[in-house]
């Protein structure tokens, strides 16, 4: 017994290692090969927010969109070429994904500064926590370490991203599928209280929805109209659009979700209570997000000698 018991405690000790090794380092991982690749990053994200406001809330969604395909492994900045098809070309992708040029600046500064040394996907999530603080959002630990994908997933781009008009059944499964609980999912809902939306993501809800506000339906119907400006934008948070704040769980409380999916978190559901919380205590929805980050940051990342550390973040080594 004693001899099985020794065995089990070094396998455990050597399991755990393993385990350890594979995961993400804190966020001085880049101190010594690359010191200045963070502050490379937050100046550069800083700027293009000073520049367009909305570009914050698509670094932001840019992370969400790759890590909920395949991991943290920039796969979706990859471009199609006439032997490899990317993710970009997916529905909830395409003509909506934003934010690949700032992506690319920050890319090319961190390679004359250091060469093949940080990762488009560290970039993708360190970018995303800048552009949340710019906006006046909480700030986080974001763990460094991710290596880069030499591959994509087009039916999981299409498939593992829940869209706007997912019903709130849907919307747990989705991000139960990922680890996510249900409150967690509330949380990171409340990314929608900062950004624009195309008209024709929410026609159908100001048309024919009636747990929305008829107020707030008639005011983005004139610049959404039943046919035509699919392309017109509304902010998602309309009280306070370009700042990070809780006003999104407010705005749902009063039928003013711009989609489906945002309304979907209350309107009479088990979600109800999370909404509540969020939109009286500010700081607890700060945390809560933030907590949140981190651990989408840490889906399915490539470490080790996994994956390639990307020249061009569009392109495969």
């Amino acid at each position: 017994m004693a001899k099985i018991i020794s065995i089990s405690k070094v396998c455990l000790i050597l399991c755990f290692v393993g385990v350890v090794s594979a995961q993400l380092s804190n966020s001085d991982f880049y101190s010594i090969s690359c010191p200045n690749a963070l502050s490379t990053i937050k100046a550069v994200v800083d700027s293009a927010v000073e520049t367009e406001a909305r570009m914050g809330a698509s670094l932001l969604r840019l992370q969400f969109h790759d890590c909920f395909v395949q991991g943290c492994d920039a796969s979706v900045l990859l471009d199609d070429t006439s032997s490899f098809t990317g993710e970009k070309t997916a529905g909830p992708n395409a003509g909506s994904l934003r934010g690949f040029d700032v992506i690319d600046t920050i890319k090319s500064q961190l390679e004359n500064l250091c060469p093949n040394v940080v990762s488009c996907a560290d970039i993708v999530v360190v970018a995303a926590r800048d552009s949340v603080v710019k906006l006046g959002g909480p700030s986080w630990a974001v763990q460094l370490g991710r290596r880069d994908s030499t591959d994509a997933n087009l039916n999981s781009a299409n498939t593992d991203l829940p869209g706007p008009d997912t019903d709130l059944s849907g919307l747990i499964a989705a991000f139960d599928n990922k680890g996510f609980t249900a409150k967690e999912m509330v949380a990171l809902s409340g990314a929608h209280t900062i950004g624009q939306a195309r008209c024709l993501f929410f026609r159908n809800r100001i048309n024919n929805e009636d747990n929305i506000d008829p107020t707030f339906a008639t005011s983005l119907q004139a610049n959404c109209p039943t046919t035509g400006g699919d392309d017109n934008l509304s902010p998602i948070d309309t009280t306070t659009p370009n700042t990070f704040d809780n006003a999104y769980y407010q705005n749902l409380q009063n039928k003013k979700g711009l989609f489906h999916s945002d309304q979907q978190l209350f309107n009479g559901g088990s979600t109800d209570d999370d909404v509540d919380q969020y939109s009286s205590d500010p700081s607890s929805f700060a945390t809560d997000f933030a907590n949140a980050m981190i651990k989408m940051g840490n889906l399915g990342p490539l470490t080790g000698t996994n994956g390639q550390i990307r020249v061009n973040c569009r392109a495969i080594n």
